[in-house]
């Protein structure tokens, strides 16, 4: 008789509930729901009536309710705080969001994108702490983003990159190998013959930014040599060009350019062009990234490669980890690779 109302239910165009699975199981409501949160106290048979129910019904369980039993949502928030200009203009937040969605595409876990403009950042915050998250991922993290590391007193979170401002020294992040890359364009400048090199740096809030220009002076100091022909850009092609067009105002001898990133680095290539100069007879160009800038770029560009999607892969088993209370580390490193085109 109760499958009977279940059916007419159905055919009323009613959507299933969890009251019409318990009826066409012949079991209670409790038991519906203690079989929808894996729970294992219900016997085999018993919870394979119920399941079979469940999928006759194509009855989809009630997250909102699920949360109040099991404290989870079921959902992980991946935060940039860059404008969305930057974040759809440049593929290593493509690949870092693919490498996340891919690996939580075997979860049950769902991706919620933030992009954060500086004036909106406590409506993020306030979002990731108001119970809407299990966790978060926060990439391209700035030193003035302090606020992120706190966060993770209260709320997992995973860093893409090293946090400059660590919350006692305990944040978890996945990382590239940055210094090492980077010593690896500057000796392979060098071993190409070039001396007179200089760098057009990234944000120094960031800490790749950092660790590529440090590497920069340390590969320099190790072959006797110094440079002051330093410029910062933001990694935007634009930036790269105007970066470019200061060293050569300078008036010193360049024949070596090692670039942060791939975007900055095709930005000084209009730079060098603009002033008559040619890549690389006159200068040699080394960026860091590997992406479809430098790939399909005129000469193809000499870069580090680094390994994006992999990164984005890494932080999402970092978080599930945390927020299902399996061990992990705290820091994952991932390695470069120098590829040698055209450019030097």
């Amino acid at each position: 008789m109760e499958s009977e109302l279940v059916a007419e239910k159905l055919r009323s165009g009613a959507m299933p509930t969890l009251e019409m699975v318990a009826a066409q199981a012949g079991v209670s409501r409790a038991t519906v729901s203690r079989v929808v949160n894996g729970s294992p106290k219900v016997k085999a048979d018993v919870a394979a009536a119920v399941q079979a129910a469940i999928d006759e019904l194509n009855y989809v369980p009630n997250r909102a309710a699920r949360s109040l039993v099991s404290r989870k949502t079921q959902a992980i928030a991946l935060v940039v705080p860059e404008s969305a200009a930057k974040v759809f203009d440049d593929p290593f937040f493509a690949a870092v969001v693919q490498g996340v969605a891919l690996y939580l595409a075997d979860t049950d876990y769902t991706l919620t994108m933030i992009i954060e403009s500086e004036k909106a950042s406590y409506k993020t915050r306030r979002y990731l702490l108001g119970g809407n998250v299990d966790g978060a991922l926060v990439v391209s993290h700035h030193t003035g983003d302090h606020s992120y590391s706190e966060l993770s007193r209260t709320l997992p979170v995973v860093f893409g990159g090293r946090p400059l401002n660590q919350v006692d020294g305990n944040n978890y992040f996945v990382d590239v190998d940055n210094f090492t890359g980077a010593c690896s364009a500057v000796e392979h400048l060098l071993a190409s013959g070039r001396r007179n090199l200089a760098t057009i740096a990234g944000p120094q809030d960031m800490p790749p930014g950092v660790d590529r220009l440090d590497a920069f002076h340390t590969t320099l100091t190790k072959h006797g040599l110094t440079s002051d022909l330093v410029e910062v850009g933001d990694f935007s092609p634009p930036s790269g060009a105007e970066a470019m067009r200061r060293l050569l105002a300078r008036g010193e001898p360049i024949d070596g350019v090692f670039a942060a990133n791939d975007q900055m680095a095709i930005g000084a290539y209009s730079a060098i062009r603009e002033a008559g100069l040619s890549v690389p007879e006159d200068i040699a160009v080394v960026g860091f990234d590997d992406d479809n800038y430098g790939s399909t770029a005129t000469p193809p560009l000499t870069t580090v490669r680094q390994p994006s999607l992999e990164m984005g892969r890494r932080m999402a088993e970092m978080i599930v980890g945390l927020i299902e209370n399996r061990p992990v580390d705290t820091v994952t490193t991932l390695s470069t690779e120098l590829v040698i085109r055209d450019s030097a």
